[in-house]
């Protein structure tokens, strides 16, 4: 009888922690995954020759977080216009004072809803 007992009592405590350490299993509403952050419709394009002081415009994701977007370009942080689009958001700034006949990278940081951080750029030549 002790035997039994014993038995039942690590069935007990072993089959509920087994079932736990599963969690709730997979639901479909992307909770605890990383949704990827994207960015698309970059303008000017990459490569592409522009005037000083030009505007340049790219799309991010709806899984962006609006407020953590941040673009520096040559150590320059940029200020932008995020304005929400239907499937995201609409980012526009200026290529900064001082950049003449030189190549310049965009670059891009961003959070995404599940706190995943992403990073992307593109180059642009800038004129005389």
């Amino acid at each position: 009888m002790k035997l039994h007992k014993i038995l039942l009592m690590a069935v007990v405590l072993i089959v509920p922690a087994n079932v736990w350490a599963y969690g709730e299993g997979g639901g479909s509403n992307g909770a605890g995954v990383c949704a990827k952050v994207k960015f698309s419709e970059f303008s000017p394009i990459n490569n592409a020759e522009v005037a000083p002081k030009s505007g340049f415009s790219f799309y991010a994701s709806e899984y962006t977080v609006p407020k953590s977007i941040k673009v520096t370009i040559k150590g320059h942080s940029i200020p932008l216009t995020v304005v929400e689009k239907q499937n995201g958001f609409k980012v526009t700034g200026k290529l900064p004072d001082g950049l003449s006949g030189t190549f310049a990278k965009i670059n891009i940081e961003a959070r995404g809803i599940a706190q995943c951080e992403v990073a992307y750029g593109w180059l642009v030549k800038v004129t005389q």
